[in-house]
């Protein structure tokens, strides 16, 4: 009795075994190939623009779009000097005078050899008209059989000589007014003039001083409007939008807080440094600010 009672439990055991046997395998082929599946066919998600940051601050330069240093365009000895530091001008005012008798003589030379020109190609023209005449009266004369053909043909030939005569002293004439130009434009030169309306902010020059082509004379500034320009890093770019308001400070305006557009956001980054500028357009009373100061402006992110 016994007996039977073993060999049915150990039939049990054994028919327990052989099912999880079959079970087993199955689950851990299960459990190895689903994630091979899911890692084949599944993309990482796209990285987000990295916000910016409400408290990100950058600092720039404060400057003006027109600023420039005014150079000698020829030589010459510094004449007369009408604006100095800080002077306000207006665009084309003259801030300074070379020395212009030489070329003023020139010009005046140069004047009298194109009157004398036209004169002569007046005189060509008015002899012309009398070759011209002639040519008819001598075509008359050899209808009527009063004059030999040569006649004819002579009359003819000195005709046409007198028209290229007249061109020469044409080119001649223009060829002296040519050189009236580049003596005015040299005449121009002499005279050092503010290209807009600017402040006076160096002058490097003074009276009787002998300058060559290329030497710097003034230096002039506009005063408005106030610019600032900054980079920021490629991963920002498009963080930006045209016209949106940001704050702007100075550490060396304290207590002064201004309001600035976005003007310009480049287009594209820079490869060799991963960034993209941005330029600020200041707007109402500037305070303390001038240009070639530090600022500071705090960015915010976009809604």
């Amino acid at each position: 009795m016994y007996c039977a009672f073993d060999c049915a439990l150990a039939a049990l055991a054994l028919h327990t075994m052989g099912c999880g046997s079959d079970k087993a395998p199955t689950s851990v082929s299960s459990a190895a190939t689903l994630p091979a599946k899911t890692t084949a066919n599944t993309a990482p998600p796209p990285a987000a623009p990295e916000p910016i940051d409400s408290n990100l601050v950058v600092s720039g330069p404060i400057i003006v779009e027109h600023q420039v240093d005014l150079t000698a365009q020829r030589d010459g000895v510094i004449a007369k000097i009408f604006s100095d530091v800080p002077a306000r001008v207006k665009a084309g005012a003259l801030l300074a005078q070379l020395d212009d008798r030489q070329i003023t003589a020139n010009l005046e030379a140069a004047r009298a050899k194109s009157r004398g020109i036209q004169a002569e190609l007046k005189n060509w023209q008015s002899e012309a008209q009398v070759l011209k005449a002639d040519y008819a009266r001598a075509q008359n004369l050899w209808a009527l059989g009063l004059t030999s053909e040569e006649q004819l043909q002579h009359a003819k030939y000195k005709a046409e000589s007198d028209q290229w005569d007249i061109k020469r002293v044409e080119e001649s004439l223009n060829s002296a007014r040519q050189e009236e130009k580049s003596l005015e434009l040299e005449l121009e030169k002499t005279k050092i003039t503010s290209p807009f309306a600017a402040l006076v902010a160096r002058r490097y020059v003074r009276e009787g001083q002998t300058v060559a082509k290329g030497d710097r004379l003034f230096w002039v500034t506009s005063e408005a409007p106030l610019l600032m320009r900054f980079t920021l890093p490629e991963k920002f770019f498009g963080q930006l939008r045209l016209r949106q308001i940001i704050e702007v400070t100075s550490p060396n305006a304290i207590g002064e807080k201004h309001v600035a557009h976005v003007r310009e956001i480049s287009p594209v980054v820079d490869p060799a440094s991963g960034t993209f500028e941005v330029l600020l357009e200041l707007s109402g009373d500037r305070g303390s600010l001038r240009p070639g100061m530090t600022a500071l402006a705090r960015l915010r992110q976009l809604p």
